[in-house]
């Protein structure tokens, strides 16, 4: 059972511009990136498991993939296990998007300088998770869609999901609820949502693209900047307690 309290005045709210959003986003990060990083193995745990039941060697096929230097031509993209592969991995993703929640309400634990216990990411699967993992099917689906079309249309599908996640979990919404509302607050501000999504995107693969390795410290940010839009437009969210 959980009861929702608003905040004190306590914490930082960013500007609702891009800057401003992605700024606030990096001082979160600080705060909490060893959580990101516990987010991170498990994801990839995750991934190591779903390469192993499809055989599909997928950092090996990123390698591959970078050093064809932009000509794709020559390329496979039905190389054995590959669907299999991108299946699992898809699954994987749903049933693990609580922690990206549980990410984020970490993250403003830190903003509001209220003491962060371990547990809290797995708020995730005790709040909402019904909503929280149907929320992350349909969004799967369409950014799915929009990726098989030419993959261009994805970058500016998934700037109007944005804040879906944490109107989630501290507004306790449907999934549906939360795709409508997040849609029609994107929607109104859609240049600073593109701008927010594109740079938190690029900064999250910039571990992968400049060392794989790094990829484990930096992919989480992008949940940070869900924290940090949400911030911005909808105010200081509320406090979960429970009994």
């Amino acid at each position: 059972m959980s009861d929702f309290n608003e905040f004190d005045q306590q914490g930082s709210v960013p500007n609702r511009d891009t800057g401003s959003i992605i700024s606030h986003a990096f001082e979160m990060y600080k705060g909490v990136i060893l959580y990101a990083l516990v987010v991170s193995i498990l994801f990839f745990i995750g991934d190591l498991i779903i390469q192993a039941v499809s055989k599909y060697n997928m950092w090996g096929s990123f390698r591959d993939f970078r050093d064809l230097d932009g000509d794709y031509s020559n390329y496979s993209w039905n190389r054995p296990g590959l669907s299999l592969y991108y299946t699992f991995s898809g699954i994987l993703g749903i049933f693990l998007s609580p922690l990206y929640v549980g990410l984020i309400y970490i993250t403003n634990k830190f903003n509001t300088k209220v003491h962060i216990e371990f547990s809290d990411l797995f708020i995730g699967y005790r709040q909402n998770l019904g909503n929280i993992l149907l929320y992350s099917l349909l969004t799967n689906i369409i950014l799915w869609i929009s990726l098989a079309m030419c993959i261009i249309p994805v970058f500016f599908v998934f700037p109007l999901f944005l804040i879906g996640y944490p109107i989630l979990l501290f507004e306790n919404l449907s999934a549906v609820d939360a795709l409508s509302k997040t849609y029609h607050i994107a929607k109104e501000n859609y240049g600073v949502f593109l701008g927010s999504a594109i740079l938190g995107g690029l900064i999250s693969i910039a571990g992968f693209l400049l060392c794989c390795v790094g990829i484990i410290f930096t992919i989480p940010f992008i949940s940070i900047v869900m924290y940090s839009a949400y911030c911005a437009y909808q105010g200081k969210p509320r406090q979960i307690t429970y009994k």
